[in-house]
């Protein structure tokens, strides 16, 4: 099975996306690693969002793709995360990190779908057992 045919194996154009956020690589600023990031995703209303990495000489406060992206969804009305996509400057598919996992698990919750590097995952599966507003409660 190819890599295409595993993503559109739910019905969503998952190539689509991830042509966004090869695009949003494109815009990356990374002079330190030398590793742009780029992610695309869809609010629930269908909105289209992107974002990408911006480095920092102080690397601690380095921004990746994923905080890019929840900024625009909540600058453009908020919602929830439905999909989402990254990728590295060569528009392969990456995992986000730790982090960026949490943030994702925060703004779209356990049925977000992820295109993974294993296929398209729920972020239940993504990130298991996460904690997350419910919890402070």
């Amino acid at each position: 099975m190819t890599e295409k045919q595993t993503y559109a194996a739910d019905g969503f154009d998952w190539e689509g996306l991830r042509a966004h956020a090869v695009d949003a690589a494109k815009h990356a600023y990374a002079p330190y690693s030398n590793y742009p990031v780029g992610v695309a995703g869809y609010a629930d209303d269908g909105r289209l969002l992107q974002g990408c990495n911006v480095e920092n000489a102080g690397y601690g406060v380095t921004l990746c793709a994923e905080c890019g992206l929840v900024s625009s969804l909540h600058m453009t009305g908020g919602g929830r995360l439905t999909h989402v996509v990254c990728v590295n400057g060569s528009g392969e598919v990456i995992m986000p990190c730790g982090r960026c996992r949490q943030l994702l698990w925060e703004n779209g919750g356990p049925e977000l779908l992820l295109m993974t590097v294993s296929g398209v995952k729920p972020m239940s599966e993504v990130l298991p057992d996460a904690f997350g507003p419910e919890d402070l409660a």
